[in-house]
């Protein structure tokens, strides 16, 4: 299966820089905001932040490298035209690629949102501690439900303008970059 996997001979530097560029501006962008909004000190915001910013992006080049295989041939052309000459080809690629980066940014969006969520479950102080009193009355098990909600809520509307801040510095770096 790994007989003919090789290490290409021409690498995207532009690809890998712009991959480093956007995590470098995510990352205290998200940071500050997992800071202000949930209420974590800065050593677990940052912390959150590379952790989820790292593994998104992992799992979003593993996507890519699975779907560029079965991309048509043309599509194919436009990508490693962009990727390696920073140039477009076709007209209609401008459709698509607005088309593909809505798609990206909500999928990193899903992505960010239950990655932190299950760090902050996994991680969290609560896990692996025995509880001493008897369980909870009725009440007290509404009133956990509720806030529960409540912070998924809040992880939700938090990793949306978290995402939704780093995509937009980014895209203005890149508009004043192709300016």
């Amino acid at each position: 299966m790994f007989e003919d996997v090789t290490l290409p001979r021409i690498w995207p530097i532009g690809a890998i820089l712009f991959n480093l560029l956007f995590l470098l501006i995510a990352i205290p962008i998200e940071g500050y905001i997992y800071h202000r909004r949930l209420n974590f000190d800065k050593k677990t915001s940052i912390f959150y932040a590379i952790a989820v910013n790292t593994f998104s992006g992992v799992i979003g080049w593993v996507i890519f490298f699975f779907l560029e295989p079965v991309l048509p041939v043309t599509l194919k052309a436009e990508l490693m035209n962009y990727i390696f000459f920073n140039v477009f080809r076709s007209t209609n690629t401008q459709g698509m690629l607005i088309l593909t980066t809505f798609i990206i940014f909500f999928a990193a969006f899903l992505m960010k949102f239950f990655l932190l969520r299950i760090f902050v479950f996994s991680l969290s102080d609560e896990i692996g501690k025995k509880k001493e009193n008897p369980p909870p009355l009725q009440r007290q098990k509404v009133r956990f439900i509720s806030k529960i909600r409540f912070q998924d809520t809040n992880l939700v509307t938090t990793t949306l303008i978290a995402n939704s801040l780093s995509y937009t510095a980014v895209t203005i770096i890149l508009l004043f970059r192709n300016r």
